[in-house]
């Protein structure tokens, strides 16, 4: 099979292309634009281990003319942020192009060549309101939410689920990518190729090259370990906010299943999970931090950081029927990685820095 991944030199496309050459006979076509810094770090090893890169921006549709035919394309490439638009380091325009104009060039590329699409999206097409509005119980460090009759619908005991509202406010970034999964599942039903959509839960592990919006884990432990300022935003300044952690070897068994599915499924959208057993707030990760690193001085800062919400883990119950999901790396491994490839790394911040 021949692939296409988008975003190739990024932290998820380079962890899923180097994945497949060392498991699976996949021929891989590689297309980044190297816009981030730390991307051109990935190019030499990819090429390499035996990847075809093509540089180019998926914002251009001239840029995807003559890419040669694949069987399916892999979406890694996004603008990630959720503050994209409004922090300053890009504006609003750009977000919209990057997330939504370009999933359609991509689109209008596998329509040409009847390729099949998987779109890497993102727990942020759940909507803000209900979970900022969340009735929270303080436990050791971090917040949950409390499940009663007030509970908003599609939030268990194991997360949110497919089902929760996606009505905006989501942030510009959850808009785009919530426009973009509705656009490539529209593409697929008029021009009857496969389509897949993956929410994902914040992606982690060695080699991320993130800001703290786009890999709070990995910018976290990298921030400790050089002893970079470091602050707890908003929520009374307690790093009590939970999030549950990734990583996207987790994710490529599902991905290979879905490529290899020939019939008509029930379901084309899945949350895929760390889970609760790979969730941490921020303040118990800074214990594990002091512990594994040293001490280190957190400021608390209670300024409100727009988009933000107390907690937010995937239920990923529909991945795990239909595909038998099961995270396999679990958080403290995740962490431990992080921390040696910090260590062994002590410039890492600087070298991928905006």
């Amino acid at each position: 099979m021949k692939l296409l991944i988008t975003g190739v030199c990024g932290f998820v496309g380079s962890v899923l292309a180097k994945a497949w050459l060392e498991t699976s006979a996949f021929e891989i076509i590689g297309l980044d634009n190297l816009s981030r810094s730390g991307s051109e770090l990935n190019r030499n090893d990819l090429r390499k281990r035996g990847v075809r890169l093509i540089h180019g921006d998926i914002r251009c549709s001239s840029d995807l003319q003559d890419l040669p035919e694949v069987d399916y394309v892999i979406d890694a490439s996004a603008n990630p942020t959720v503050l994209a638009g409004i922090d300053g380091r890009s504006n609003s325009r750009q977000l919209v192009e990057h997330n939504l104009l370009g999933t359609i060039n991509l689109l209008e590329y596998c329509r040409r060549v009847q390729a099949g699409f998987i779109l890497l999206s993102t727990s942020r097409v759940y909507s803000i309101a209900p979970l900022t509005t969340l009735d929270l119980v303080m436990d050791e460090g971090a917040c949950r939410p409390v499940l009663d009759e007030h509970a908003p619908p599609g939030l268990s005991a194991e997360g949110v689920s497919e089902d929760f509202s996606t009505t905006p406010p989501l942030s510009l970034y959850g808009a785009t990518k919530l426009a973009s999964e509705t656009m490539a599942l529209e593409y697929g039903s008029a021009y009857e190729f496969p389509v897949w959509v993956n929410r994902c839960d914040v992606m982690a592990g060695s080699g991320q090259f993130g800001r703290a919006e786009q890999g709070i884990f990995s910018y976290w432990i990298h921030s400790w370990h050089a002893r970079k300022p470091l602050r707890y935003l908003g929520y009374e300044g307690t790093g009590i906010q939970v999030r549950s952690a990734l990583s996207p070897l987790d994710v490529s068994p599902v991905l290979e299943q879905q490529m290899a599915f020939s019939g008509t499924p029930e379901q084309r959208v899945f949350n895929l999970s760390g889970g609760l057993e790979n969730s941490i707030s921020l303040y118990n990760l800074s214990r594990w931090c002091e512990q594994r690193l040293g001490p280190h001085q957190v400021q608390a800062d209670r300024t409100p950081r727009k988009f933000d919400v107390p907690w937010m883990v995937l239920d990923s119950a529909r991945a795990k029927r239909v595909w038998n999901f099961q995270p396999r790396i679990s958080l403290d491994m995740l962490l431990n990685e992080i921390a040696d490839f910090a260590q062994s790394h002590p410039d890492w911040l600087d070298l991928v820095a905006d």
